[in-house]
């Protein structure tokens, strides 16, 4: 079966930018994916479209394919209580703060008494990345996925 809208892909991934490696998924859980549902960057959708389970290729996107350039605006200063994630913060460090359109995650630069200067680009963003996939299977999605706009795992959904 080739992947398609309605289909569930389950495959892992390699990736890289011009420094080396950034993650892997092989060290964990393979990745399931209802095609056509938000969730992967739009260059990775269009490359695994049409593939089988067993299939392994690269994909390079550019930045602007993958998470964006990076924007010098997206550095702002917000009230340390609208950090969510942790007590204690620290440079470097993720945070999930509401927005208007909804959670969006931060990376900590400073650190104050009350406020915090945090950058809203994606931490991958400005960088050209490398994909490799290796598909491990595709099958039609179920109507309970379909209904929920995400796969399920084995035993079904979790929420």
């Amino acid at each position: 079966m080739k992947i398609a809208k309605n289909t569930v892909v389950e495959f892992h991934y390699g990736l890289t930018d011009a420094n080396g490696d950034i993650e892997n998924s092989r060290m964990h859980e393979p990745v399931l994916y209802l095609y056509g549902q938000p969730g992967l960057v739009d260059g990775l959708v269009e490359a695994l479209e049409g593939h089988v389970a067993g299939d392994r290729f690269t994909v390079e996107l550019t930045a602007e394919q993958a998470y964006g350039p990076r924007l010098d605006n997206a550095i702002q200063k917000v009230q340390i209580k609208h950090l969510q994630g942790a007590k204690k913060w620290k440079p470097g460090m993720i945070a999930v703060i509401e927005t208007e359109q909804g959670p969006r995650q931060v990376t900590i630069r400073k650190v104050g008494l009350s406020q915090a200067e945090v950058d809203a680009n994606h931490p991958l963003a400005g960088r050209d990345l490398t994909f490799d996939i290796e598909i491990l299977s595709v099958r039609e999605a179920t109507q309970e996925e379909l209904a929920h706009g995400h796969a399920h795992g084995v035993g079904g959904h979790q929420h």
